[in-house]
């Protein structure tokens, strides 16, 4: 055998080497800017984490609420993964120069390749779905106006590219058939065609050659295609593929009405109820007491929040189930997790460009991205956390930041500045003196 016949398989190494190489650098990239964050305890009951990531993430649980996006979701998504069985052998095939190196496994390699086909039509009909839905239908959590610009064409894109991949697969499928029922040499008889072979008359009429060229190029343009989505994932909202089941298995294990207090003001307010207690006992440096109370930009988020703005697929129902946003406020929770995956980038771009060091742009993620009044409007009534698919908490994000404003810089409203004050100096949230308080029932 001649060297020359070896190029194809060189090519595709080449292709998949660069391919893999640079999907491992943006893997590189995710995981320095999500170790930006805070370290978190979140080891702890770890066969509830499993429970959970089995249960969310690969069973799907949450997505079936809403029944007609949930099903085709889950059309999709199990095309996707079991799809890739297929992906496998053409990879062996690319690199070995073979052609349906699992062939041999006979019926089973039938059923298997029936399966795909079948599940990758069924990916083109939830795709259209999908695609009505955003631009026919226009759904009204697919119109907010954080989903114009680049976060609106990139969930077209992607269903564009889906809907390519499927119909490449099945072309090389049909052609791959027609050379089967014509003899051709290394195209043996192998698989069932039960969708790519009403596709079969396109194709008649073309000579042995030509129908090689088009199985080869829907097979060459069907791999790259993949490795091409494979890369493109890190740019796009489909980043939760990949991280759908870290995010689900880092998730809040408490009950979601309860939030977590500051170590160091829980320690002073139980010295203060103490009447026993020594004031003096612990200093504010053994307690550990944070350089910062809340987060006024991503780095005074913990890493499990980070993943979380990463993860997040844009679908918009934390925004459909949210009071506030119902009710006109601008408050949007799909909106405060795109914030914070932009202002991550951002910050990691800076890093980049400043060889590993971050250098104050003079920008935060409070302020110049997300605004006091979002914040403020938020009633933490843990819609938006119920709500998610893939358990992204967006209302721990919103409390860290109003910590920050109450805490650091005393920016709350004048209602709450009020109510604080009554409580500090009357114990309790009213105006009036502790021996008024009764006064009504005279009246």
């Amino acid at each position: 055998m001649s060297m020359i016949s070896f190029i194809p398989n060189i090519i595709f190494a080449i292709l998949l080497s660069v391919g893999i190489g640079y999907f491992i650098k943006n893997v590189k990239k995710l995981t320095r800017n999500i170790k930006l964050g805070r370290d978190v305890a979140v080891s702890d009951n770890k066969p509830q984490r499993w429970k959970n990531m089995a249960r969310i993430a690969l069973g799907q649980t949450k997505m079936v609420v809403r029944p007609i996006a949930g099903l085709m979701h889950i059309i999709v998504y199990v095309g996707f993964i079991i799809i890739n069985i297929e992906v496998l052998e053409i990879v062996l095939d690319g690199l070995l120069g073979t052609h349906r190196l699992f062939a041999p496994l006979g019926a089973v390699y039938d059923f298997l390749i029936g399966s795909f086909e079948i599940l990758a039509f069924l990916v083109i009909v939830a795709v259209v779905v999908f695609w009505v839905r955003r631009n026919v239908i226009r759904l009204q959590r697919f119109i907010k106006p954080e989903m114009e610009g680049w976060p609106k064409k990139d969930g077209n894109l992607i269903l564009y590219i889906e809907l390519v991949l499927m119909f490449l697969f099945l072309t090389m499928n049909a052609a791959d058939f027609q050379l089967q029922q014509l003899n051709a040499e290394h195209y043996v008889k192998a698989g069932a065609f039960p969708i790519s072979q009403f596709i079969v008359p396109l194709f008649e009429g073309m000579s042995i050659p030509q129908l090689v060229i088009v199985e080869r190029t829907a097979w060459w343009m069907h791999i790259l295609g993949i490795l091409a989505f494979l890369n493109y994932l890190y740019y796009s909202k489909h980043l939760h593929i990949l991280l759908a089941f870290p995010n689900t298995y880092y998730g809040k294990l408490v009950p979601q009405g309860k939030f977590n207090n500051v170590a160091s003001v829980t320690k002073e307010v139980q010295l203060m109820m103490d009447p026993n207690a020594d004031p003096f006992a612990a200093s504010g440096e053994e307690e550990g007491e944070p350089e910062k109370f809340g987060a006024s930009d991503v780095m005074d988020l913990n890493w499990v929040q980070l993943m979380n703005a990463y993860t997040c697929t844009e679908c918009g129902r934390c925004t459909s189930e949210c009071p506030a946003n119902q009710t006109g406020k601008i408050l949007s929770p799909r909106k405060i997790m795109m914030d914070t995956r932009d202002r991550l980038e951002e910050v990691g771009k800076n890093i980049e460009a400043n060889n590993g060091e971050f250098k104050p742009d003079g920008k935060e993620l409070l302020g110049d991205y997300i605004t006091h009044e979002e914040l403020w409007a938020c009633t933490t009534c843990n819609a938006c956390v119920q709500a998610c698919p893939i358990s992204i908490d967006p209302l721990s994000i919103i409390m860290e930041m109003r910590r920050y404003l109450v805490m650091e810089q005393s920016a709350a409203p004048m209602e709450l500045n009020n109510m604080m004050s009554n409580i500090e100096n009357n114990g309790a949230p009213w105006p009036y003196n502790q021996m008024d308080r009764l006064n009504w029932v005279n009246e």
